[in-house]
């Protein structure tokens, strides 16, 4: 029986051998795929968008534009005429203007989408949170009712006492009413 266990083990041994490739793994990851065209992250043009949006917002991007547009003009007004790029019509700054307003109000859109998208998460993500702690708080106050409906049925020391006091009351007015024939108050000869 030993004999046939150790075949059966190098007959494995064997096959394993003889199987092209590697052995699989289920407790490792797969190797990554060689591909023909490049990856990218669907998310890096839309980061890339807001940090663009962002600059744009800001008084830094004003000051460097209105920089710009004087230097530009002060430029083409007075430099000498063979270093003008652009003359007095100011064409050329007319289209890099046009060109990149072009470009910065979809790029401001599209940071306003994921911004939006962010803010609906959240909403979403508060509400629940909301509901939660109204649910928790009607559980609470719940609570707090049955503990002082709890509570007027218990018996206070004040109760009690006014309670002994009545009972004191009603038993001087029945010795009052039923006095004794034995001075000592005894009750002997009633038996």
């Amino acid at each position: 029986m030993a004999a046939e266990r150790t075949q059966d083990r190098e007959r494995e041994r064997d096959r394993e051998r003889d199987r092209p490739g590697p052995r699989i793994r289920l407790d490792l990851p797969r190797e990554r795929r060689a591909r023909l065209l490049p990856e990218y992250d669907p998310e890096a043009f839309g980061r890339m968008s807001e940090r663009i949006a962002r600059f744009l917002g800001t008084g830094r991007f004003l000051v460097w534009m209105t920089l710009t547009i004087i230097v530009w003009v002060l430029w083409n007004i007075f430099a000498p005429g063979s270093l003008k790029f652009d003359e007095y019509p100011f064409i050329f700054l007319t289209l890099a203007l046009s060109l990149q307003a072009s470009y910065a109000a979809p790029l401001i859109l599209l940071a306003q989408n994921r911004q939006d998208d962010r803010d609906r998460v959240n909403l979403e993500q508060d509400r629940k949170q909301n509901e939660r702690s109204i649910a928790d708080t009607e559980y609470l106050t719940r609570e707090i009712a049955a503990l002082r409906m709890g509570l007027g049925e218990v018996a206070t020391r004040d109760w009690i006492r006014s309670e002994l006091q009545d009972l004191i009351k009603e038993l001087e007015e029945r010795r009052d009413l039923f006095p004794s024939a034995d001075p000592r108050g005894s009750d002997v000869p009633d038996r």
